[in-house]
């Protein structure tokens, strides 16, 4: 069905598995406190459901997914909630997180069940989505994406071929080999209710021929349950594989555009362990609240993979190992190509945490970086076909804007460009500080202009207020005035005689005010001039008393 293709580049690595593939998978013991971070996933900080000194139940949710990309958390075990704090966390930036502290019980008791109990088949998809999404699952091969949300992002009947990674290429991690050997009947199931989601027309698990068991095992759980849509390819075994790009070049020979997605090929990739996660999610209504981690390494004294509760503290993990050698140097996790050294064990097991890595003191030994001798040998191994000597000089001379235009963002941190440089240059963590002085950047840049918009916004909003103020002040004005006028109109329509009266005596008593002047002195006046006078003031006052009846 598939004509296997290759990838360029790549190396091929002393596996270092068989150490820690002795056993079976061992379970853990409880510890006495988990230390539950809330941010074990790529996206947003989940919601916080519970307070200091609440009682939880084993499976119960202590944190609920927000909008947008976020994943749930829940309690691993049933306990008494001691501290709500910011802790250390497994991280290479080394900050700590919020994180959940309970005080175990150990009674593993636990919560409610949820209402819904029947078959998948008979489930909708989005309710599908809504238990793997409440169950707070995320891909567990490394990225931790949540996977509702990748699952969701799909267009219906988009997607043509489902390829489940059991590829796990890189060296002493074993955890996913041992899941696929012990637990390939749960696999099967989990991808099984993938298939249903998403409509793929075809589906395939990707295991690399250095696990003849996980693929006999695989095998044989497809032929029990008489599964013939499901097929198990055997790939080559090099080194990064198990990247997602690469893992779809070697399958299908296609190639994921840059800036793209497999999704627009019309591919989506889950993990062997995501799929198991989303079977006991479905089926035993249980949310990811453990994962398989392998603790191995030249300098641990039994070397095997576990069933490890989240929160677990790493120290207790490594102590069931056997514990530490006499000549420990270090801790990874993660393996030795892409992991990072932790600065003690006591950090707390997250959903990310597939492997510890022990180190003796040899490995930890750095050589002193020398100058580049352009040989070009990282450029021979890079499998994203990028130019690692160019990117790291842009890189490190904080020339930002060369090294994007040189796709940057396409290296897959996989670490082949540093294991063959022969000047031991640290060359991917250069690639990290540019990548992350961008994104500091970015940030900044969206915070500058979300400030500058915040201001625009004030000013456009006091200059609205102000023109809306004058605006009324000019309305309430001339509705005044306009009052005014009606009013006096109205007066004078009421009583029109009363106005004229009223005008005419204002216009006698301005003219009473105007002629009023002084008597005469009449003492020295004849009686007949006296008389005279009289008269004429007679004869006055009765015509403006005539004037006045008028």
């Amino acid at each position: 069905m598939f004509q296997l293709s290759h990838f360029k580049g790549g190396l091929v690595l002393d596996g270092h598995k068989k150490i820690s593939t002795s056993s079976a998978i061992k379970p853990a013991i409880l510890p006495a406190r988990l230390t539950v971070p809330l941010q074990q996933h790529i996206g947003h900080t989940p919601e916080l459901l519970v307070q200091l000194g609440d009682q939880v139940l084993k499976g119960q949710c202590i944190a609920k997914a927000t909008d947008g990309i976020s994943a749930s958390i829940h309690a691993p075990s049933s306990g008494r909630v001691s501290a709500i704090d910011e802790q250390a966390v497994a991280h290479p930036s080394g900050l700590k997180a919020l994180c959940v502290t309970i005080e175990t019980d150990g009674k593993e008791q636990w919560c409610e069940p949820s209402a819904l109990k029947q078959n998948y088949r008979d489930s909708s998809n989005q309710q599908l989505l809504n238990i793997i999404s409440d169950a707070g699952i995320v891909g567990l091969g490394g990225a931790t994406f949540p996977t509702a949300i990748k699952l969701q992002s799909c267009e219906p009947a988009t997607i043509n071929t489902l390829i489940i990674n059991g590829a796990e290429c890189e060296p002493y991690i074993s955890c996913d080999d041992m899941l696929m050997r012990e637990r390939a009947k749960d696999i099967v199931l989990g991808i099984q209710i993938l298939q249903q989601v998403l409509a793929a027309k075809q589906t395939v698990i990707v295991v690399e021929d250095n696990k003849p068991q996980a693929i006999q095992s695989l095998q044989q759980a497809l032929q029990k349950q008489a599964i013939d849509n499901i097929d198990v390819i055997t790939i080559p075994t090099r080194y990064p594989t198990g990247g997602e790009k690469q893992l779809i070049k070697v399958v299908t020979g296609k190639e994921v555009p840059a800036n793209g997605l497999p999704a627009d090929i019309g591919i989506l990739c889950q993990n062997v362990a995501t799929a198991y996660s989303v079977y006991r999610a479905v089926y035993l209504d249980q949310p990811l609240i453990s994962r398989i981690v392998t603790v191995t390494g030249d300098a641990i004294n039994e070397p095997a993979n576990f069933e490890v509760l989240i929160g677990t503290p790493m120290n207790e993990l490594i102590a069931q190992a056997g514990g530490y050698t006499a000549n420990i140097g270090g801790l990874v996790m993660g393996g030795p190509m892409m992991g990072f050294s932790l600065p003690n064990d006591t950090l707390p097991v997250t959903k990310a945490c597939n492997c510890l890595l022990t180190r003796v003191t040899e490995d930890t030994r750095q050589i002193p970086a020398q100058a580049c001798i352009r040989c070009g040998e990282c450029a021979e191994v890079c499998p994203a076909n990028l130019l690692p000597q160019q990117l790291y000089w842009y890189s490190s001379s904080k020339n930002f804007d060369r090294a994007q235009d040189l796709h940057l963002f396409d290296c897959i941190e996989c670490g082949c460009c540093s294991a063959v440089c022969p000047s031991h240059i640290p060359l991917v963590q250069y690639y990290r500080f540019a990548k992350t002085e961008i994104w500091a950047q970015e940030k900044e840049r969206k915070k500058s202009d979300n400030a500058r918009q915040r201001h625009e916004f004030r000013e456009a909003r006091i200059a609205r207020e102000k023109a809306e103020r004058d605006e009324k002040l000019r309305l309430k004005k001339e509705l005044l005035a306009k009052k005014k006028i009606e009013e006096e109109g109205q007066q004078a329509a009421v009583d029109p005689k009363k106005a004229v009266i009223e005008a005419a005596l204002a216009r006698v008593k301005a003219k009473k005010d105007n002629t009023t002047e002084k008597p005469k002195n009449t003492d020295n006046l004849t009686p007949q001039q006296q008389q005279k006078i009289a008269e004429a003031d007679q004869r006055r006052q009765q015509k403006d008393n005539k004037d006045e009846a008028t």
